[in-house]
């Protein structure tokens, strides 16, 4: 706190002239012992909302510097963390506010967790985030290494002895610290005594009942040792006796240069007893002076000088001219007589015991017939072990006779000043003197009063009353800031010093003193009262020291940056001058200046016309130095309009003493010349022609590449188009918009290209335009036209260049047929009734996609006619035998082919026909057609090629009409010669095996020569061909595939 106020001063002082929110803490970084009791302080300034702003306080731990824990809030109970939950409710953490927008933290018992950074936050109350929110600071939390000892004993002194203690005062903090160490007397519960101190400063001090007796070289401390003090009190006296101990104190230095007590601890004590060595006392009394004026007060001091005063008795009795006054037995209560007694009721008169060895009577208000001669009498008394005092030694000093004399009412009064003409803002000094000088108690008012200049009455200002108060008068609020008043003891010199003059004090002045006298009733009676002379007091504002910069210069730049116009004060009157900055902008169309922006002397912003007019609002910003010197206005994001010549006007303003500005000088500057020009054209497109060529059904991506731009943050739109072969104009494919959205051209035009077409932008500057499944029709040249947009000021977007691209021509082809057909010539042999295989075997093809259509043609001579010349060569009859188209659809079979006909795809290029049934009328000449068939992007099937096999020459031989041929061509006969007689055999051996072997053992006449059967059975011989086993002919009509 004792560093509070100046740095908030400074704070208001150093604040921006744009009102900004500051939030300042306690310097740091602050050490802080452990157990100790510490304050932070926290300001904030600028702000605006309610004038009680909140606060919230976190720390920091070294541990985790970057997590904030929150400590307490004057918002939220439930800000703190779980760890200080305990100590805020406690009142262990507690935030004291000093005044609506200052507050300070307490911390009553420091641990050492308590180390860390410590932030102070205040919610926003403002309109809009401007300024610092929050400020931090750094405790550093050290233990607690200060030890005071010293030996606990009692000591049993005489009166006149010598006593020496010591006391050992020890750290071991690592900052940089002071100590101070102070000894200390303590009787019971009586307040301790300063005996003598050492301060941080190593300055040596004693206490005020010891000052007198250190003087004297009775009392003193002294250094021993590298941690050890010695006390010393020499002629050791019976009030010496109580309890001895010393305190110590470790201060070290804030960063702020302040000194600050981390610890203060005391050592055991030491007792002391001091025996008194006689019982001799004498008496002695004292007053100010001896001649008095009625009303004056008078004190009588009676001082009793013995040993050991504590423990004896005395009773005092006061005495005016023989008459007792009253008298003070050993409890110390006064008794008075009745005269006495009544003027003690009413406050003029006072008896009392001010210590053990001084007693006092007091008149506060001498009478003429006060005059005469007071005295008092001590008598020493001894308590009897009934508990009775008797009085034994009785003594009284010299009597003292004092004079009161009558108070004088003629006077004069005269009013002076030092400085009849000042300037404003200095001070001046008004002094009314009384003559005759009367003393501080006789009752004197003295009231000044002011007429101002351009007026005709007064009206009273200030007065001393009688009494001794001050009274404002009604109409001097305006002086009651800004005067001291001082009052001689004397009361004869009344003296207003008046500070910041301004014009409102300038006029005449004057002053009027009443002399009064109090009653015996406390009435007021007033004797007299004089007028002063009229003092005339003249104030002039200060000269003007305005000077404002008249440099010229001129600013170029590109629209959409900031405009820095300065306005600079190079001299003024006062350090405490404020300024008002008018801003202007002159344009060469307008006659005068147009007004942009005002900011008066107390920070207020008020918008011009032209900032009005033309939109500007958003886009001034106004800064003042620290130093105040230089004043800087900025137009964001300036637009060509925004050109011209601008310049400030200042004007100085001082703030009187009574609180209210006045404008004192004002100056223009020189002027600022800008012109705001449209950026360069940067933008630049590729411009390299392409040629591509692509087969059909194939991607195609084309690109267009923005090498440079304008700006970085410009958008960009792209039109793609395509001029085709054969068309004059060109058609738009696709266009993306600044905003990313995509268009395409006419449904018409483009077809089925629309939904085939891609953009994307994969780096910045770069499109690609991707075409799937291109087909023939796509062909032509492809180009794009780029245009750059940018944003002006007023957040609107506009064209400001565009540029083409070269051309890409596309050539969008077929596949190159390659088609090839097995063209080898075969010659095949067979006999009638059997088939006859014809093979199409396909080498190569285009394309794996491609799909055939094959047809197998037969060719055979053609009989001649019978009027055909016998010269003339045979014509060849070809005739389809089987179509098989792309689509695998099979043609109807010809008459004679029906039933016949078995169609195989051994594999995707070789297909076969096998003829059944071969008969003479199928000799001749076979070949088979391949057509390939391709499908186009869109699904439609063309043919790309055919080609023609080689010929197979069949020759079909006539077997004739055979056994072999008639068995074989009758299915019942067949079964009848080469199935049936199996069984039939079979069985029949079966039974001559078993009827040879019943006989084999029933007769020998059964036996033949040698032992050889007689009956022999022949087996019979079956001759068939092998031919005929084969199974009967499944015709696969046409339709089917193996």
């Amino acid at each position: 706190m004792r560093t509070l106020r100046p740095l908030l001063a400074s704070l208001l002082l150093l604040g921006m002239a744009l009102a900004q929110r500051q939030v300042t803490v306690q310097q740091g970084p602050l050490y802080r012992t452990e157990g100790s009791h510490v304050t932070l302080w926290c300001k904030v300034s600028g702000y605006q909302g309610p004038a009680e702003q909140n606060f919230q306080w976190s720390i920091y731990l070294p541990s985790a510097p970057e997590r904030e824990v929150q400590i307490v809030s004057t918002m939220d109970p439930s800000f703190p963390y779980a760890i200080y939950t305990q100590r805020v409710r406690g009142r262990g953490i507690f935030v004291e506010r000093l005044q609506g927008d200052a507050v300070l933290l307490h911390i009553t018992e420091l641990q050492e967790r308590d180390a860390g950074q410590y932030e102070c936050h205040t919610p926003n109350t403002d309109e809009r985030y401007f300024g610092s929110y929050s400020a931090k600071m750094d405790l550093v939390v050290i233990p607690d290494s200060l030890r005071v000892t010293a030996i606990p004993q009692t000591l049993n002194k005489v009166e006149h002895d010598s006593l020496e203690l010591k006391c050992e005062v020890s750290k071991s903090t690592a900052q940089h610290s002071h100590v101070s160490i102070a000894w200390y007397r303590q009787r019971g519960s009586e307040a301790p005594v300063e005996i003598i101190s050492l301060s941080r400063d190593f300055v040596l001090r004693a206490g005020s009942a010891y000052a007198q007796r250190q003087a004297t070289g009775d009392v003193r401390l002294d250094k021993v040792g590298e941690t050890t003090s010695k006390l010393t009190i020499y002629n050791l006296h019976p009030s010496d006796q109580g309890e001895f101990y010393c305190e110590a104190a470790e201060w070290i230095q804030d960063p702020d240069d302040s000194w600050y007590a981390m610890t203060r601890k005391r050592s055991q004590g030491a007792i002391v007893n001091v025996q008194a060595t006689d019982k001799e006392f004498s008496v002695r009394l004292e007053t100010e002076k001896r001649m008095y004026i009625v009303g004056e007060p008078v004190e009588f001091r009676c001082i009793l000088e013995a040993q050991n005063v504590p423990d004896r008795y005395f009773s005092i009795s006061w005495a005016f001219n023989s008459s007792l006054i009253a008298s003070l037995g050993p409890n110390a209560v006064p008794v008075l007589n009745n005269e006495f007694a009544q003027r003690e009721a009413l406050g003029q008169l006072k008896v009392a015991k001010e210590s053990d060895n001084v007693f006092v009577l007091k008149i506060y208000r001498l009478r003429l017939e006060d005059s005469g001669k007071y005295n008092c009498r001590v008598t020493e008394r001894e308590k009897t072990v009934t508990g009775d005092f008797i009085d034994k030694e009785s003594k009284r000093p010299k009597n003292i006779p004092i004079t009161v004399m009558p108070l004088k009412a003629g006077f004069a009064v005269t009013a002076i000043s030092r400085t009849p003409g000042v300037t404003y803002n200095e001070s001046f000094d008004l002094q009314c003197i009384i003559k005759p000088h009367y003393p501080s108690w006789v009752p004197v008012s003295v009231t000044w009063r002011f007429q101002p200049a351009g007026s005709t009455e007064f009206h009273d200002l200030v007065t001393f009353t009688r009494d001794g108060g001050v009274q404002w008068g009604d109409r001097a609020a305006a002086f009651r800031t800004r005067t001291a008043i001082e009052k001689a003891e004397s009361s004869n010199n009344v003296r207003l010093s008046i500070s910041r003059a301004s014009d409102t004090e300038a006029g005449k002045y004057q002053c009027v003193a009443e002399l009064w006298r109090k009653n015996y009733n406390s009435s007021w009676t007033r004797l007299a009262d004089r007028t002063s002379n009229l003092l005339e007091i003249r104030v002039l504002r200060p000269v003007t020291k305005l000077q404002v910069s008249k440099s010229k210069r001129s600013i170029t730049l590109v629209e959409n940056r900031p405009i820095p116009l300065n306005c600079s004060v190079k001299s003024q009157t006062s350090p405490d001058s404020h300024f008002a900055v008018l801003w202007y902008v002159h344009k060469p169309s307008d006659a005068d200046g147009k007004l942009i922006l005002k900011t008066t002397h107390s920070s207020a912003f008020e918008y011009g016309t032209y900032a009005e007019e033309e939109g500007l609002r958003g886009r001034l910003q106004f800064e003042r130095s620290a130093s105040g010197g230089l004043f800087s206005l900025t137009v964001q994001r300036a637009e060509v309009r925004d050109s011209g010549s601008y310049y400030c006007h200042v004007e100085e303003w001082l703030l009187s003493p009574n609180h209210a500005w006045y404008k004192l000088a004002e100056e223009v500057s020189g002027r600022t010349e800008v012109t705001v020009k449209q950026p360069d054209n940067r933008l630049q497109v590729n411009q390299t022609h392409r040629n591509i060529t692509v087969l059909e059904n194939e991607w195609v991506t084309l690109e267009c590449l923005v090498k440079n731009r304008t700006s970085p943050s410009s958008q960009l739109s792209v039109e793609w188009s395509v001029w085709r072969p054969g068309r004059a104009e060109k058609e738009v494919v696709a266009w993306l918009s600044r905003q990313s959205t995509l268009h395409y051209g006419e449904p018409a035009a483009l077809g089925d290209l629309r939904s085939r077409l891609h953009l994307e932008s994969p780096a910045p500057g770069l499109f690609l335009l991707s075409i799937q499944n291109s087909t023939v029709r796509d062909s032509g040249a492809y180009g794009c036209r780029v245009e750059e947009w940018l944003l002006d000021p007023s957040e609107r977007w506009y064209k400001r260049a565009e540029d083409l691209s070269g051309l890409s021509t596309l050539t969008v082809k077929q596949p190159d047929p390659t088609l090839q057909v097995d063209t080898a010539t075969a010659n095949l042999t067979v006999q009638e009734k059997e088939s006859f295989p014809l093979d199409c075997s396909i080498l190569s093809r285009s394309s794996p996609e491609s799909h055939f259509a094959v047809t197998w043609y037969s060719l055979r001579a053609k009989e001649a006619s019978d009027h055909a010349e016998q010269g003339e060569e045979e014509e060849e009859e070809r005739e389809a035998v089987l179509s098989v188209g792309p689509d695998a659809i099979f043609s109807p079979e010809a008459g004679r082919w029906e039933g016949r006909l078995r169609f195989q795809r051994l594999s995707a290029v070789l297909f076969r026909l096998t003829v059944l049934q071969a008969g003479g009328a199928d000799t001749g000449n076979y070949s088979c057609r391949v057509e390939e068939w391709l499908a186009d992007p869109n699904g439609v099937w063309y043919r790309l090629a055919e080609e023609e096999s080689g010929m197979v020459a069949v020759h079909v031989q006539d077997a004739g009409s055979t056994l072999q041929s008639v068995i074989c061509s009758n299915d019942a006969l067949f079964y009848f010669v080469f199935f049936y007689p199996f069984p039939i055999f079979g069985i029949l051996i079966i039974t001559i095996l078993l009827v040879r072997f019943k006989s084999r053992n029933s007769s020998k006449n059964s036996e033949g020569k040698n032992g050889v059967p007689l009956l022999w059975i022949k087996e019979p011989h079956l001759n068939y061909s092998p031919t005929c086993l084969e199974p009967p002919v499944l015709s696969i009509h046409p339709g089917t595939m193996d």
